[in-house]
């Protein structure tokens, strides 16, 4: 089989070397961004600015208009502030009804692990290799709940620290808009980086560490070592849960009542500061798109991460204890950190935008450049990471594989991520059935790249093409980021009362942000797919089932229920959005109705209250939602047995994979049919508008519509299908030892 060339304690060496300098990397782009002050300061005059840069003059519009510099940027801080304190008292407040769930479940990993040999701390045959000795299912149990814990801490963080950095810059990028559309980019794209940066080497440097931390105990026990690493999957994608569902209502309840009633009935402009829900619109961009965001991409990472590790282990890399094979997907997300770095610096540093039109092309660039240099970059990692030929697990078999037929798999994930984004067209009427249609092409990739990363090397082979989308995770989460920032920073320009040239280059930045926002999407979905799919053979194997046949009633009755999952979550999701928006719609009627002089613009509404409103519906609404994906499983598995549970694993996968890609694209439909009125760039548009006209408002009622369905229902559902399939493999040896219980009576 052979030796991999790169030695075990170079990568040992290489990993959290990577893991610092891409947390260096985001602390440097953190301090850049902070170097745009948010306290007056004296302008120069015109005359000292007359050089040209980012196609625009380097002297403030306000200075050019006569307008005071030192009321902008108050009011530009001091709406920053309100949206920062907004985010982060939703957050502490959601972070404190999941700290209770993340301790209650952690006493629940380590209950049902324990008593698979109740509670013994004698060793016991290894489920593989039945030769040799394993820890004991007591060590597993305790493992696996201290990985759950770390897991979720680093999903928490890493959402709240993205949230942070982007109302940190939403400001300073309205006021970098002032000098030209070019300076701003750089600050919302910075700030994006950020986030991208700090939660790919936190997920990295945490697993490691971890991974190094156990081995102390388990030794030459890799079985043991890597089932129990399966907890970091399950805790990050269990805060991802309620940070999405949590996000998502927030964001589409005030979304829907800032709109429903500013828009539709008082016929004021998006982000108006007469608006009652207008700070908490903008604080919903943070916790949901950004938050939310963040943390459901960590838990794709780190299941595709584990999946790979946990079937390596049982195939040659792990039976023969090669500890650098074994390291083979941790090294290609240390590449990934280098390369999103170098692909950073073309939008930052190494070329600078002139216009508006070059935003958009800027952003696409960076998704071109990272791949063809990861492409590079992983062909050198399999060339010395992984010997010439090894063995794959094949649910009882070892499959042998060539290291080059990895690389060809793993390049198959990026294909997916692009099929996943594919948009949907202007019309509302055509909304649904776009939204359907725009199915196919993705899953006919989805399908591709599973058959071919299965062929080359079974299960292993689909989590490497899961985490090949993800390799250049910090670059996705960049641009994904940059968009909410944007929004917001348009936002701030409309309240703080901003020269419209300022609204108009904040709104051209938001536009490509929207644009490439279906590039967050396409990650989100595309992955889950196929980590899902890692995710269930590995539980299989783990199981012990021999063949999952759907023409067996245990089977069949799971397929049909999990098919039906999504459908039932879907509806649990928008509903709770319906009720949270209810409330902010006659919230904001009834500012309107009982403030004298709002809508005049000479009393200031209650910002709070809308805030609070948002804040308390969604933590209320986000339980019963996360409740029934958290609690399937653990029912499936302990009352109907693991047959039963493969068929729900499958059914869910299935049904909700589709689900998500319409759901996202019927929305993305409705969405555009409003920009598209909006912009009037075709006479065709400019016929159905302007803003205020019926045309307008049907089609302001379409995006409302669509909202919950893009933006909360759709993202939840990729979280749906991975937590399943993870909390599965976790629980997997109770199930297989103690589950079926109404089989066996």
């Amino acid at each position: 089989m052979g030796e991999a060339i790169l030695s075990e304690t170079v990568t040992e060496v290489l990993i959290p070397v990577a893991s610092v300098v891409g947390i260096a990397y985001a602390l440097l782009q953190w301090f850049l961004v902070s170097r745009v002050k948010l306290s007056p300061e004296q302008l120069p005059t015109s005359s000292n600015n007359s050089s040209k840069k980012n196609g625009l003059s380097e002297y403030l519009v306000e200075e050019e208009e006569g307008l005071s510099d030192h009321n902008v940027v108050s009011k530009c801080a001091e709406i920053q502030k309100a949206i920062s304190e907004g985010a982060t008292s939703f957050l502490f407040t959601e972070y404190r009804y999941v700290g209770i769930f993340m301790v209650a479940f952690a006493v629940l990993i380590f209950l049902f692990l324990g008593s698979v040999e109740g509670f013994s701390s004698k060793s016991r045959p290894c489920t593989y290799s039945k030769d040799k000795m394993c820890k004991p299912a007591l060590a597993n149990a305790i493992f696996s709940t201290v990985s759950f814990l770390l897991g979720a801490v680093t999903s928490v963080v890493s959402g709240f620290l993205g949230m942070k950095i982007a109302t940190y810059a939403n400001a300073r990028t309205t006021l970098e808009a002032r000098k030209g559309v070019g300076k701003a980019f750089i600050v919302a794209f910075r700030s994006g980086a950020v986030m991208g940066f700090l939660l790919a080497a936190n997920g990295l440097l945490v697993l490691y560490i971890a991974i190094n931390l156990f081995k102390i105990y388990y030794g030459d026990d890799w079985e043991g070592l890597f089932e129990s690493i399966t907890g970091y999957g399950l805790g990050g994608s269990s805060m991802a849960l309620f940070g999405r569902v949590g996000g998502g209502i927030y964001t589409k309840a005030a979304d829907v009542g800032a709109d429903l009633v500013g828009k539709v009935e008082r016929n004021i402009p998006e982000d108006d500061p007469r608006n009652p829900a207008v700070i908490a619109d903008n604080v919903g961009d943070n916790v949901g798109d950004i938050a939310g965001m963040g943390s459901d991409l960590f838990g794709s990472y780190a299941e595709s991460t584990c999946a790979a590790l946990v079937v390596g282990s049982i195939s040659s890399f792990g039976i023969n204890h090669q500890f650098t094979p074994m390291c083979f997907p941790l090294l290609v997300s240390s590449g990934g950190i280098i390369v999103c770095l170098i692909t950073t610096l073309f939008a930052t540093d190494f070329f600078e935008i002139k216009a508006v039109k070059e935003i958009e092309p800027a952003l696409k660039k960076q998704l071109i450049i990272s791949t063809v240099l990861m492409t590079a970059g992983v062909a050198i990692i399999c060339w010395l990471a992984l010997p010439p030929s090894f063995t794959i697990f094949n649910f009882g078999a070892q499959k042998t594989v060539k290291n080059w037929q990895v690389m060809l798999f793993f390049l198959l994930g990026t294909d997916v991520a692009d099929a996943c984004r594919t948009g949907a067209a202007t019309n509302v009427i055509f909304g649904l059935a776009l939204g359907y249609k725009s199915v196919i092409i993705p899953i006919f990739a989805i399908a591709a790249s599973i058959y071919v990363s299965f062929s080359l090397a079974a299960m292993y082979g689909i989590a490497m093409a899961a985490l090949g989308m993800l390799s250049t995770i910090a670059t996705g989460l960049a641009i994904d980021a940059y968009g909410p920032v944007s929004d917001n920073a348009g936002g701030i320009a409309e309240m703080a009362g901003m020269s419209h040239r300022i609204r108009e280059r904040t709104d051209a930045l938001d536009a490509a942000g929207n644009t490439t926002a279906a590039i967050g999407k396409g990650f989100a979905i595309g992955s889950a797919a196929l980590v899902s799919l890692a995710l269930f053979g590995a539980f299989v194997s783990r199981a012990g089932i021999a063949l999952v046949d759907v023409l067996s009633p245990k089977v069949f009755i799971g397929l049909i229920v999990g098919a039906m999952l999504p459908y039932w979550f879907s509806a649990m999701t928008m509903k709770s959005v319906g009720s949270a928006a209810l409330k902010m719609v006659e919230e904001v009627r009834r500012q309107f109705n009982t403030i004298p002089g709002l809508m005049e613009g000479v009393a200031k509404p209650d910002y709070a209250n809308c805030v609070k409103i948002s804040t308390d519906a969604s933590i209320r609404e986000m339980i019963p939602p996360g409740a029934l994906v958290m609690l399937t499983p653990l029912i499936a598995g302990t009352f109907f047995g693991v047959q039963t549970l493969s068929g729900v694993l499958a059914g869910a996968l299935v049904s909700g994979v589709q689900i998500a890609i319409s759901a996202s694209n019927t929305g993305g439909a409705w969405d555009n049919a409003k920009k598209y009125i909006e912009a009037g760039v075709t006479e065709h548009a400019r016929s159905l508008g302007p803003k205020g006209s019926d045309p307008h408002k049907a089609a302001v009622i379409g995006d409302t519509i669509g909202d919950p369905l893009k933006d909360t229902s759709g993202p939840s559902l990729n979280i749906l299908i991975k937590l399943m399939a993870v909390e599965s493999l976790v629980f997997a040896p109770f199930f297989a030892t103690h589950g079926g219980i109404l089989f066996k009576i």
